[in-house]
């Protein structure tokens, strides 16, 4: 019965990573590529992300520069850019794009670190129904002896809590590096 453990942890560390995919596509106030993971743009008829048609770089520490790898797909990474939700301008030089990271204002900082917030908490749901769904598991389990289920029971919420402490943690560190001028 120890896999059911096992098989928690595993579920749970999955929902970290999307959370810390989640959190490093909220803009910081200076240049990452990872704002880019989420964006998708038309490619022959079918959406593909961005990273797989241009090559991203860094010039500056508040620029991104995107180089398609073919002129023709310009035009269709600045529609997909222009799009998302991201708020930046891209500047279309015929072969490259690049994006200017402004600086941040208080009050869109603060958006920003409610939205890691919103992440956060969206995750540490996500933990609590893998909870829930385990501590089902253990209930329904009629061959398994009282005093083992409440054990893994409790084994179970000993895990549970430990995730939801590790995604506050990643979520106080966003937010520092968020209102970090």
């Amino acid at each position: 019965m120890e896999e059911i453990i096992i098989l928690a942890r595993e579920s749970m560390d999955k929902t970290i990573q999307s959370v810390k995919f989640n959190l490093n596509t909220i803009r910081t106030g200076r240049a990452s590529t990872q704002l880019l993971d989420n964006i998708e743009v038309d490619y022959y008829g079918c959406p593909t992300p961005l990273i797989q048609i241009a090559s991203v770089s860094i010039p500056e520490p508040r620029q991104l520069l995107i180089k398609p790898y073919s002129k023709e797909d310009v035009k269709s990474v600045v529609a997909a850019i222009n799009a998302s939700n991201l708020g930046l301008t891209p500047i279309n030089d015929g072969t490259s794009i690049r994006l200017n990271i402004p600086p941040l204002t208080e009050e869109r900082r603060r958006e920003l670190a409610k939205q890691a917030k919103r992440y956060g908490e969206d995750g540490k749901v996500a933990i609590r129904n893998i909870r829930r769904e385990y501590m089902d598991e253990l209930k329904n389990d009629k061959e398994l002896p009282e005093d083992m289920r409440k054990r893994l029971e409790q084994e179970v919420q000993k895990v549970t809590d430990e995730f939801c402490k590790k995604i506050d943690d990643i979520c106080v560190e966003k937010e520092k590096e968020i209102m970090t001028i």
